[in-house]
């Protein structure tokens, strides 16, 4: 409120987070800026469920690649 009042050009800055959930409550409660060493932001970027759907993607994929190559091209 204070910051608004004054017109303060102000970013909040979240320090030294441990855990990615972290990230979302600071991020939540209004911090724009945070700091993090860079496996908590690797952790970020990572989910099981998103490795599990790029393995399956690739692997769909080279079956696709494949099953095209045993179709011969018609010229």
């Amino acid at each position: 409120q204070i910051y608004d009042n004054y017109d303060f050009e102000t970013e909040i800055l979240a320090a030294s987070i441990r855990h990615p959930t972290h990230v979302k409550r600071a991020a939540l409660a209004g911090a724009e800026v945070a700091t993090m060493p860079f496996e908590t932001l690797r952790k970020l970027l990572s989910h099981p469920l998103t490795d599990r759907g790029l393995k399956r993607f690739l692997e769909d994929w080279e079956e696709y690649q494949a099953a095209r190559e045993e179709v011969p091209a018609m010229t």
